[in-house]
């Protein structure tokens, strides 16, 4: 029954995802706005949070089935490596490669930044 926590967790995270998108675009008045703002901040947000997750349950804060529900359900359906890549493809092929390297540059470098604050966060939280 563990696949059902996964899948109450993508029901609310693809939603959000898409509503953040949107509502992240709408914000710079600029719905196709030329840098993928919008998948950038809910990629973040999602490795922000998995790092949350991962350290709370490495410092025993959290259970597996947590895990299950937020980190793969939840946290994976909001963020999203198809559309960075599908987005990242566009800006090259439009000739803005310069956007393209850098979406690439700062998304790696921000999730993982994300992901470390994030576990550091809990664990001093949950020690």
């Amino acid at each position: 029954m563990n696949w059902l926590l996964v899948v109450a967790g993508a029901v609310v995270g693809a939603p959000l995802r898409y509503l953040t998108d949107r509502a992240v675009q709408k914000r710079l008045d600029d719905p196709d706005a030329v840098f993928p703002w919008g998948t950038f901040v809910v990629n973040a947000a999602a490795c922000l949070g998995l790092g949350l997750l991962a350290g709370a349950v490495l410092a025993g804060a959290a259970s597996s089935r947590l895990e299950l529900l937020l980190g793969t359900g939840l946290c994976g359906a909001l963020s999203t490596y198809s559309t960075f890549s599908y987005e990242t493809l566009r800006l090259a092929e439009r000739g803005r490669g310069f956007l393209a390297v850098a979406n690439v540059v700062m998304s790696v470098l921000v999730g993982l930044g994300a992901v470390h604050l994030g576990s550091q966060v809990a664990r001093q939280l949950f020690v």
